[in-house]
């Protein structure tokens, strides 16, 4: 078990066996054989082992040793898999945590995910604009702006996980299943409306998985459904109107900060709801590179998304005496003093 845990925290370290051993004082021959259980480390060694790789001793006795299923990641082409080995590892940290409370509360107050029933039938990408609309319906959400998307995932039963992982912004996204409960990742250092993006194109996976005609690209099904989801078609229409000659930065930079998509995500919903032409969206984006603005937008940037419902539950929870304060310490990676001072409010 140590072994295991051992491995997994060196890959979201990115330390090598050899600077583990130079950090924690033992070889890289010992730091093999403690992953690979030939071996078991002194008290000394394993609090040496912690501190180098910045997790708690508490962390590789953890009885919960889960598995992500379903692994999809949206990456770069690029993207090695030692950093993707380093995303999984604090993905699998943070999930393990969300299911020791799960498993320590008697009712855990978290809806599962199930996807609305009765959705309309997909025959062309344009269906897709429907199915995004049918999810808002039965999510009660009308056409507004979604202000807090990764509350409202957390809400239908979707564990949401931010990562703030070196070199996160490698991949694009990652989605995944943990015992049932599908997962979906974001970094933080994403740009808010990337993240928002993300997490409704993954949302998409979900609703659109086994429901595509054969054919049909789904990753473009996906990218049509995040942005009819996030700023639905009549929301679309009434703000830009039916059909437009022009359109200037200022109003795709206003509608970006209303419903949380980019200005080039706003551009790409008027030309998919042939708001403008073909060759209109073409002159735009051509515009758009020649500004640099594909690479930081102008203008201030959409705020980031943050998940508190893990954080809200420990402290529910030691509230209602289902944790004590040194498991709700453990679980948010502080010690019993910071928790605490933290409950009480006390700088």
């Amino acid at each position: 078990m140590i072994g295991e845990r051992l491995k997994r925290a060196r890959a979201a370290s990115g330390l090598s066996m050899a600077h583990l051993g130079e950090a924690s004082g033992v070889s890289a021959t010992m730091i093999k054989k403690y992953e690979h259980d030939e071996s078991m480390p002194s008290s000394g060694v394993l609090i040496a082992l912690s501190k180098a790789l910045g997790v708690r001793t508490e962390y590789f006795f953890r009885p919960n040793m889960i598995q992500l299923g379903g692994v999809e990641y949206r990456k770069k082409s690029s993207t090695p898999q030692k950093i993707l080995n380093r995303v999984s590892a604090d993905v699998l940290d943070q999930a393990e945590r969300w299911f020791e409370l799960r498993n320590l509360w008697p009712d855990f107050p978290m809806e599962s995910f199930v996807a609305p029933d009765h959705m309309p039938p997909i025959q062309t990408i344009d269906d897709i604009e429907s199915v995004a609309l049918a999810v808002r319906q039965a999510w009660r959400l009308g056409i507004d702006a979604i202000g807090d998307l990764i509350g409202l995932l957390e809400s239908h039963g979707i564990l949401v996980i931010t990562t703030d992982s070196e070199h996160a912004d490698k991949i694009d996204g990652l989605q995944a299943s943990i015992e049932g409960v599908p997962v979906i990742v974001v970094s933080t250092s994403w740009p808010g409306c990337r993240q928002r993006f993300t997490l409704a194109h993954e949302l998409g996976h979900l609703m659109l998985h086994d429901r595509l005609p054969q054919g049909m690209d789904e990753e473009r099904a996906c990218n049509r459904f995040a942005g009819a989801f996030l700023f639905p078609a009549d929301s679309v229409v009434s703000s830009i109107g039916k059909e437009r000659h022009s359109l200037n930065w200022k109003e795709l930079h206003l509608l970006k900060h209303e419903y949380g998509l980019s200005m080039q995500a706003v551009m790409y919903r008027c030309k998919d709801l042939n708001i403008v032409s073909e060759g209109l969206y073409k002159k735009l984006s051509i515009d758009f590179s020649r500004r640099g603005w594909r690479t930081q937008e102008p203008g201030e940037s959409y705020p980031h998304e943050h998940t508190m419902l893990f954080e809200q539950l420990v402290y529910r929870a030691a509230g209602e005496g289902i944790l004590s304060d040194a498991k709700a310490a453990e679980l948010l990676k502080m010690s019993s003093f910071e928790f605490r001072k933290a409950r009480m409010m006390v700088s």
